[in-house]
């Protein structure tokens, strides 16, 4: 039964999602590698970074996503809301790249996890999840951010960030989720890219975010003016999704967002990269 006394949005989706349906997990990754030796291609690093709305699992977007990778052939992939079953940890589509996944939550309904997915061609050095140490309010459950290092060239090595910012609290624990990244980041001397969702639906999440990246040296993709307005948005916000780089250098007329599938409510960031 609704509790029609409290309007509010938040009281609303409480009911809609009931109690334990939602757990949290431990800071973990799980990891599906092929041992390889195989270094990223100096004159071409292709990104795809996708929320996809726990939709992997569907005909359409396992359709739309074959499609994007048959088209563009990304080397590393970073997706936002992935489900992973708990049982199997199989995804088909990745069968020919390696990957590392970092839950944040499990859905005791389908018995699976949800969480960042990022999958490359070749191996990587080491992973590392870390989950939030506040909760979004409803799930009662935590984000998470996932860092993985590659062999780039010779010595040098490349670290990526997948990550989804917490929602629906306050500025201070956005922001206290910022600072990790930015801790673990700041000892990186290499090159780095940093992706994901960042809820940056208002103005003040979305300075914060700009500073975190400017003190890291890191550079936001640059999209065409007609291709930005593709960006996941709320309403007049500023972009949801965004890609971030330092140590590399951008292919400009590569960076693309895909809006012709309708299989995530997120449209597919793509940018490439050289070193």
């Amino acid at each position: 039964m609704f509790d029609l006394q409290d309007p509010s949005p938040l009281a609303y989706l409480k009911q809609l999602n009931p109690a334990n349906r939602y757990s949290g997990v431990a800071e973990t990754t799980i990891e599906n590698f092929k041992p390889q030796a195989s270094t990223l291609d100096r004159n071409s690093i292709k990104v795809l970074s996708w929320n996809i709305a726990k939709n992997n699992y569907s005909p359409r977007w396992r359709a739309d996503f074959q499609a994007i990778v048959e088209q563009y052939q990304p080397d590393k992939i970073f997706l936002q809301e992935v489900r992973l079953c708990t049982i199997d940890r199989y995804i088909p589509e990745l069968a020919s790249m390696g990957w590392s996944f970092a839950p944040n939550l499990i859905d005791n309904w389908h018995n699976a996890y949800s969480g960042v997915l990022t999958a490359t061609k070749g191996d990587r050095l080491e992973s590392q999840a870390i989950i939030t140490e506040h909760q979004e309010p409803v799930t009662n459950t935590p984000k998470v951010s996932l860092f993985v290092k590659y062999t780039l060239a010779s010595e040098q090595t490349l670290l990526t960030v997948n990550t989804h910012l917490i929602n629906f609290v306050e500025t201070s624990k956005f922001q206290a989720q910022l600072q990790t990244i930015e801790t673990v980041v700041a000892k990186h001397q290499g090159a780095v890219i940093l992706s994901g969702d960042f809820n940056t639906w208002n103005l003040t999440r979305w300075v914060l975010l700009s500073e975190m990246t400017k003190r890291l040296g890191l550079t936001p993709v640059a999209f065409p003016w007609i291709e930005a307005q593709k960006i996941k948005r709320f309403l007049l916000s500023p972009p949801l999704d965004y890609i971030f780089y330092r140590g590399l250098k951008q292919k400009s007329p590569s960076a693309k967002v895909i809006d012709h599938f309708d299989s995530s409510d997120h449209n597919p960031l793509l940018a490439e990269f050289y070193f």
